[in-house]
C-alpha cells in the first residue's frame, strides 16, 4: 500500500484503459468489408498513434492555440489518408473513421477492475482526449466513471502540472490524495512531481506483439500492478 491511501484514483486512457492499437485495427478491417478498402490497419494505427505526442506538443509548446484531440486526430488522418489508400473516402466516411477513437474497446480486466477500485474511491480519467470523447468512449463500452477530467478542462495537456494538479483541485483534494493510474512511466513521474500517488499498471500489449517495456528495475511508484484487478486487491478493494 502507499504511504497515504488516496481518496481518488484518475486514470490515463490511452493504453492505459483501453486497446487504442487492437480496436482500431478491428473496426478498420470491418470498414474494409463495408467500403470496399484494402488497408495495412496494423500500419496505419501506428502512424496514427505516431503523429499524436508531435501534435501535442504544437501545443503545449504555445506554438498553436487550444485545440482539442478531436481535430488533432482528424488533422493526423488526412495527412495519412494518401499513403494508405484512404483518399477517396468523403466527409462522412472521414468523420467516421476519426471517431474511432470514440470507440476504443476496454481491456479484458478494465470494467471489472474499475467496477471494483469504484467501490471505495472516485474515479475517473485523466486524458488528453477531449470530453466529447471521453463521454462517448465510456457509454459505448460501459467504463463506470464518477467524474470525467478530460484536459480539455484544463485546456492544458499532459505532462502540464496544471493537468495533475487540476484535477486533484476539482475534486477538491490534496494531491497527496489523488492517485494517478497508467501504463505509461513518463506520465506517472509527471504526476509524482506535482506531489500526486501513482500506480503503474502493466500493458504488454499496447503495441501489439512489439516489446514494451517502459518500468525502469527500481521504479519511483508506489503500486505495480499486473492489471486492474491486481490493483484493486492491492489497494484493499473487495
Amino acid at each position: 500500500m502507499p504511504p497515504l491511501t488516496p481518496k481518488a484514483l484518475i486514470f490515463d486512457v490511452f493504453g492505459t484503459c483501453v486497446d487504442w492499437r487492437g480496436s482500431i485495427i478491428a473496426e478498420g478491417r470491418a470498414l474494409d468489408r463495408r467500403w470496399g478498402t484494402a488497408v495495412d490497419w496494423p500500419a496505419l494505427a501506428d502512424a496514427w498513434r505516431g503523429r499524436y505526442q508531435p501534435a501535442l506538443d504544437e501545443v503545449r509548446s504555445g506554438r498553436r492555440p487550444w485545440t482539442i484531440l478531436d481535430v488533432l486526430h482528424r488533422e493526423s488522418l488526412d495527412a495519412l489518408a494518401p499513403s494508405f489508400g484512404l483518399d477517396k473516402l468523403d466527409e462522412a466516411q472521414r468523420d467516421h473513421l476519426n471517431r474511432v477513437w470514440h470507440r476504443l474497446t476496454p481491456w479484458p480486466d478494465t470494467v471489472a477492475g474499475l467496477t471494483r477500485l469504484k467501490r471505495r474511491f472516485v474515479i475517473g480519467p485523466l486524458s488528453n482526449g477531449n470530453f466529447a470523447l471521453l463521454t462517448n468512449m465510456a457509454k459505448h463500452v460501459g467504463l463506470p466513471w464518477d467524474v470525467n477530467l478530460s484536459c480539455e478542462l484544463y485546456r492544458a495537456y499532459k505532462p502540464k502540472p496544471e493537468t495533475y494538479l487540476g484535477a486533484a483541485g476539482l475534486l477538491g483534494l490534496r494531491p497527496t490524495e489523488t492517485m494517478l493510474v497508467a501504463a505509461h512511466y513518463s506520465d506517472l513521474q509527471a504526476a509524482r512531481a506535482c506531489g500526486l500517488l501513482t500506480a503503474y499498471v502493466h500493458r504488454p500489449r499496447e503495441f501489439g506483439d512489439k516489446p514494451k517495456n517502459d518500468l525502469p528495475a527500481d521504479p519511483t511508484v508506489d503500486v505495480v500492478a499486473n492489471d486492474f484487478e491486481d490493483l484493486a486487491t492491492k489497494l484493499g478493494c473487495c
